[in-house]
């Protein structure tokens, strides 16, 4: 069962960890647990772990964004068969650029479905947080729970997320800063951190 945790207020404590700071070994081991990443108040200025670091061989299939009111699909993508130079790169394999219609600042809810496959092993408490700032101020958090995944299984994720009640002067100040609203993505697997994805967004 999908767990869903709502945040929009601002914590006064950041607890910002700098990815320029981490060595390979913590980067491909990372010590870093849901309750740190809870507390940033701005987008990461790198990746907390290596693409090393997901020992559980965890692949995302396909991923598709629709507004829940309508059912239009808004975003979707699926794995390319052919593994292209930019997949090896550890910067273009996990960041996304969005360009989302400017309407979309004013849905209620949009619901996401993930497909995953995973390795081998089997994947207890498998969690997402994802952080979403505008300039650097965080305007909306998501705490989602999967829970377990048998080994050698192909997933199926469905999120829906409550979208943040923008006034027009904070849904026009984020149209006209194109790429300024991002977010970062992180996956634990038993509250330690395998994966960490960002995102960039802009509305037209």
């Amino acid at each position: 069962k999908l767990q869903f945790l709502y945040f929009i207020e601002t914590l006064h404590d950041t607890a910002m960890i700098s990815a320029k700071t981490l060595d390979r070994e913590e980067l491909d081991n990372p010590n870093i647990v849901p309750e740190q990443v809870l507390k940033f108040q701005g987008p990461t200025d790198g990746f907390l772990c290596s693409l090393s670091a997901n020992r559980f061989g965890i692949e995302f299939q396909s991923f598709k964004i629709r507004d829940m009111d309508s059912g239009q699909v808004l975003f979707q993508v699926d794995k390319s068969e052919d593994e292209s130079a930019a997949a090896i790169d550890e910067t273009a394999a996990r960041t996304i650029q969005y360009k989302f219609p400017a309407d979309f600042l004013e849905y209620r809810t949009v619901g996401t479905k993930l497909v995953f496959t995973v390795g081998p092993k089997p994947v207890p408490n498998f969690r997402m947080i994802e952080r979403h700032y505008f300039r650097d101020r965080l305007i909306k958090s998501f705490d989602f729970n999967f829970g377990f995944c048998i080994p050698n299984s192909t997933n199926s994720w469905e999120a829906i997320y409550d979208m943040p009640k923008l006034t027009r002067e904070e849904q026009e100040d984020i149209m006209k800063h194109p790429f300024e609203t991002k977010s970062d993505s992180f996956y634990f697997v038993n509250n330690k951190l395998i994966m960490h994805n960002k995102a960039d967004y802009a509305y037209e």
